[in-house]
Order: C-alpha cells, then structure tokens, then sequence
C-alpha cells in the first residue's frame, strides 16, 4: 500500500470514526490501522442493517458500498486507489448523514 493511501485512510479514520463510533454508542476508538476503520465500518453497517428504521437501513447500504471500496483500495491496483477512497468518503459522508 502507497504512502498516499496508507495518509488517506488515516485522514478518513480522524474524520470519520467518531461519527460512526456515536451512531451504535462506541465511544472507544478502535485500532488505528486500515483494517481496524474498515472493521468499525463494517460493525456499524450491521448494526444499522438490523434496525427496523428504513433510514438507518439505508444508511447501512451507504455503509456497505463504503466498506467495499476501503477494501478494494487496500488490496487493489495502486492506479485505482484514489478513485475508491473517493469513492468511499463519499458513501460514508452520505452513510452517516442519512443515519443521524
């Protein structure tokens, strides 16, 4: 993983994981790897999944799309990893918003 990436991730857990942490009352900030906020999002996206509130549901769908595109940009081409993280800040913004 490129220095760029491993510094975007870090800039989208600082932004990110206390809003999701508050969302399913975590106040304990998880790891500070990749895998670890990619952990939270995904605990978060099940916990919202498993609400009978349509828009915690949808949110859970943001969440899902997030997650998927940290993980593809942890694992994949190193071309496209700025596009997914992009791609997944805004899914998570959108996740977060719907949510509260």
């Amino acid at each position: 993983m490129a220095v760029q990436t491993r510094n975007t991730f870090t800039a989208l857990r600082d932004c990110f994981a206390t809003d999701l942490a508050a969302l399913i009352g975590d106040q304990a900030q998880r790891g500070t790897t990749p895998n670890a906020f990619i952990d939270l999002v995904e605990k978060v996206r099940d916990v919202l999944a498993s609400s009978s509130l349509s828009h915690w549901q949808d949110a859970s769908e943001d969440l899902d799309r997030a997650a998927g595109y940290l993980t593809d940009a942890l694992t994949g081409v190193e071309g496209d990893q700025r596009s997914l993280l992009g791609r997944a800040r805004t899914h998570l913004r959108d996740g977060i918003e719907t949510a509260s």
